[in-house]
């Protein structure tokens, strides 16, 4: 009996993991207040005012030259390379929404709460993750419905424009995100109307760009530094030297980069000089004098000058003592 010749196995074709990308945008996150409840009332008068309500929405989205990045169930996930874009188009889409509810009967009006965050993101397939986007949800379940909730960073950014005021919430201790968050809720007119597309942001170099208004430097490498040490990962030390290799911080993420094992998660800044503060607090533990002579560097007139000379002369001591 012959044996019949062996079918070859089928080949397959390897295929490579997406490439992961990492960039600087403004997050907007947005959900329904209440829509469970609203569901187990009436799922077909809540599916419809749905559908109406998230199409104006990703309308004023795209003219706010915004990206939709993830969609799930009432909820909506967006991100805006200007954070002025961003502002503009949260408010646009509650004062929207305000006059489309007002046409509603009060059981059918569906409220939405946002939050915004600036910060630094990994992208995926198309969607957005990480501490950044982390924190922008945690800020859309502080906001009341109807309002939008902002951190500090974008707060700054916006704060010298007169478009707008705030109402400052106090810092919140957030789910998965290691530093307490301080929360800003934006004050406008919820009847009234805001522009978008050309006119919206157009003074405001894009992040895409590389470039960003001066006031608001620090406070975006201070955003980026906090979520770098709230993770306690090698690897994110590393991509804050990629994009501030002479950044504030730089000396500080190549003392931890050389010293893994002294990672943590150290708590954040207090208010004040929030970054003068925060490189303080990083280095005020430290052995190693090089720290405390950046920061001498860094800020010669320093609240912590004469703090940071001590500890220099301490550190000098023990090295002579160690030597005799």
């Amino acid at each position: 009996m012959s044996i019949p010749p062996r079918r070859p196995l089928p080949e397959f074709a390897i295929v490579e993991a997406p490439p992961v990308e990492r960039k600087l945008v403004a997050i907007l996150a947005a959900d329904v207040a209440g829509y469970s409840r609203m569901m187990h009332q009436d799922e077909d008068a809540t599916l419809a005012t749905l559908t109406t309500h998230r199409t104006r929405i990703d309308d004023l989205i795209t003219t706010g030259r915004g990206q939709i990045s993830g969609t799930a169930g009432d909820s909506v996930l967006a991100e805006f390379a200007s954070v002025v874009d961003a502002v503009h188009c949260a408010v646009a889409i509650q004062q929207v929404l305000y006059r489309a509810n007002a046409d509603l009967p009060p059981e059918r009006r569906m409220r939405l709460r946002i939050g915004l965050n600036i910060g630094d993101v990994l992208v995926k397939d198309g969607t957005i993750f990480g501490d950044g986007v982390n924190v922008a949800s945690r800020l859309e379940s502080l906001a009341e419905p109807g309002s939008v909730c902002i951190t500090r960073g974008v707060r700054d950014h916006i704060r010298d424009r007169g478009d707008y005021t705030f109402e400052d919430l106090g810092e919140h201790s957030v789910k998965n995100i290691g530093r307490p968050v301080r929360a800003f809720r934006i004050i406008f007119d919820p009847d009234g109307t805001t522009e978008l597309g050309e006119t919206a942001g157009a003074s405001e170099p894009s992040f895409s760009s590389g470039l960003t208004p001066d006031v608001s430097q620090d406070a975006i490498e201070l955003e980026f530094w906090q979520s770098v040490q709230a993770s306690g990962e090698v690897d994110e030390y590393g991509a804050y030297l990629e994009r501030y290799p002479d950044g504030i911080f730089a000396p500080l993420a190549r003392d931890r980069l050389a010293k893994p094992e002294t990672l943590e998660r150290p708590p954040s800044a207090p208010e004040g000089s929030a970054v003068e503060l925060a490189f303080w607090d990083t280095v005020k533990d430290s052995d190693n004098p090089a720290m405390f002579q950046a920061y001498l560097e860094q800020f010669p007139s320093g609240a912590f000058k004469a703090l940071a000379e001590i500890r220099l002369t301490e550190l000098g001591n023990a090295d002579k003592d160690g030597a005799g």
